[in-house]
């Protein structure tokens, strides 16, 4: 989990950026605009809140999706140790993504906040907190203070709807592929994946999935970055009208390509470590219980 946001936290900023900012263009000018402004430094803001938290977030996605599906191959089998059929493994899916949002979404939130700050915090600034633009937030922790003691528990969820309706269908787009590209490019005799199947086959699923939730993750990051200065957004569906009738269809596809490019290494370092993980503590397990 740590590798994965240390491999696509750069261009999350970026995607971040272009889809809840204003006057970045497209990527490379996004890119060179961060670069000139805040330097190296900008592209790892808010990055501290999803590293600590990353290690919870994965082991419940992860460990719902398998457990799930073990669930359901004993239910159907009589063995949690059969194979899970393509609905298994979509039902498994589902609930992965309905139960990440509880803890994804004030990460997400905190991370967002955080990114969309283009300017350092000072004692100067909090005089003109309420001037848009202007930096409201020290840190992650005090971002979170901030947002309960202002808006109390509803506003540590905003946009959970909009996440919902992003990471079901997420989920379904990454867990699937995954385990079918890993099928498709083990060697027949093999008994599991070699690392760099594992690799290939994460990063795949990251780049299929990401390109299939970006509509969503757009109104999501449209969401959490509002309210800092104003509420422009009622909830998901006003904003999904709002996005629609300022800038068209095309708005659904900011951050596109970004997302795309970013879910590869990012998802193939986190199945990579997952997978190795698995077998390192099976192994130990093993030797210690012969």
């Amino acid at each position: 989990g740590i590798a994965s946001v240390v491999a696509g936290h750069p261009l999350d900023t970026v995607k971040t950026r272009l889809q809840a900012g204003q006057g970045y263009g497209n990527t490379l000018k996004c890119v060179l605009t961060v670069y000139r402004n805040e330097s190296l430094a900008g592209f790892f803001k808010g990055m501290s809140f999803p590293l600590a938290s990353i290690g919870i977030y994965s082991s419940v996605v992860f460990g719902v999706f398998s457990n799930t599906q073990r669930f359901l191959s004993q239910l159907r089998h009589g063995d949690p140790a059969a194979a899970p059929s393509l609905s298994d493994m979509t039902l498994a899916s589902i609930v992965a993504g309905v139960i990440s949002v509880g803890i994804g979404t004030p990460v997400e939130l905190v991370k967002i906040r955080l990114q969309m700050q283009t300017q350092p915090y000072t004692k100067a600034n909090k005089l003109n907190s309420t001037v848009p633009g202007s930096p409201v937030y020290r840190g992650p922790i005090h971002c979170l203070r901030t947002i309960l003691q202002k808006e109390g528990i509803a506003g540590v969820y905003r946009g959970n709807v909009a996440m919902l309706l992003r990471d079901v269908p997420g989920y379904c787009a990454y867990f699937i592929p995954y385990a079918m590209f890993c099928d498709w490019i083990t060697p027949d005799g093999s008994i599991s994946p070699n690392p760099f199947s594992i690799w290939v086959a994460g990063g795949v699923a990251g780049a299929v999935s990401w390109a299939v939730c970006t509509p969503m993750d757009v109104v999501k990051s449209r969401l959490q970055a509002d309210g800092v200065y104003l509420n422009q957004y009622k909830g998901t569906l006003d904003c999904m009208l709002q996005s629609y009738q300022n800038e068209g269809l095309k708005v659904f596809c900011r951050g596109l390509m970004v997302n795309t490019v970013r879910g590869f290494p990012s998802s193939a370092a986190m199945f990579l470590g997952y997978e190795l993980s698995l077998k390192a503590m099976k192994r130990c397990q093993t030797e210690t219980n012969p």
